[in-house]
């Protein structure tokens, strides 16, 4: 389990490559931490389970003795020849989890899905983005985040924390952040603190979007510019005009005077119906 040194929490457009470099690396040494992240999905012999960057194996034992199937995906060559030594009865796999096909999967009969990872906070948000996006193949998540983007994919409307990751992952999983995890239980301790979230998909989506690529667009310019009023943020980061936003607004029963950090999903879609 590993955790990269370089803190950024915004998806890139297209997947770079991993560092691979030794220092740049932080591996779990706390076993206490390392068994309680398994217990949030509480793997059974029924169940397959995905680790993502497993890195020197502090959850991949656990996880083989619970599971019933455990497959790895992990990027440098090095830790996967020492996985493979270590734990022969697992699958691991030289694969990117931002590009991994997770609508694949297939489910085993009379189990579960599960997937759990530290993901490295270079590229967190990105692995994360890719995940929430099957819903319908993955029953639970347990992963690890560097701290402020986990409070953020967690985050209420109302607070400086709420943005448009916390709608995008929200709409179709339910988030609970879960535990906090200090610099002290890597090894060498990193600069900032991580946290585990526990997700599990929803029956069914929060709202039921017409078009989910306007509703993203839609959500993604109010918080482009979130000190705006909502009006002259989607005038803005849409290219329509003021007037327009606010009559949509005003159809939706929102005030279009008011921030993009007050507006709950059910009012985002709203709002991108109307537009």
């Amino acid at each position: 389990m590993r955790r990269d040194t370089v803190p950024r929490d915004r998806p890139s457009p297209a997947p770079a490559p991993f560092k691979r470099r030794a220092l740049g690396q932080h591996f779990l040494r706390d076993s206490g931490i390392a068994r309680a992240i398994v217990d949030l999905v509480a793997p059974t012999p029924a169940d397959l389970v995905v680790e993502i960057g497993p890195g020197q194996g502090a959850l991949t034992g656990e996880l083989a003795r619970r599971a019933g199937r455990t497959l790895a995906l992990e990027v440098d060559r090095t830790l996967i020849e020492r996985l493979r030594a270590a734990f022969p009865a697992i699958d691991v796999h030289e694969a990117d989890a931002r590009t991994w096909d997770w609508p694949s999967l297939a489910r085993p009969a009379g189990g579960r899905t599960l997937v759990v990872g530290n993901l490295p906070y270079s590229v967190g948000t990105a692995i994360l983005t890719a995940l929430v996006r099957a819903p319908r193949v993955i029953d639970a998540m347990a992963l690890m985040l560097q701290r402020e983007v986990a409070e953020r994919v967690a985050a209420a409307p109302g607070g400086k924390t709420y943005g448009s990751l916390s709608i995008y992952v929200q709409l179709n999983w339910r988030v609970e952040l879960a535990m906090r995890v200090p610099p002290g239980a890597f090894r060498p301790p990193p600069k900032v603190e991580s946290a585990v979230l526990r997700l599990a998909p929803l029956p069914a989506p929060r709202v039921d979007l017409a078009d989910e690529r306007r509703f993203e667009a839609v959500v993604r310019a109010a918080f482009a510019q979130r000190r705006k009023t909502l009006a002259n943020a989607l005038a803005s980061g849409l290219g329509v005009a003021v007037a327009t936003v606010r009559e949509a607004a005003a159809g939706a029963g929102v005030d279009p005077g008011r921030r993009a950090e007050t507006l709950n999903i059910q009012e985002f879609a709203e709002v991108a119906r109307r537009l």
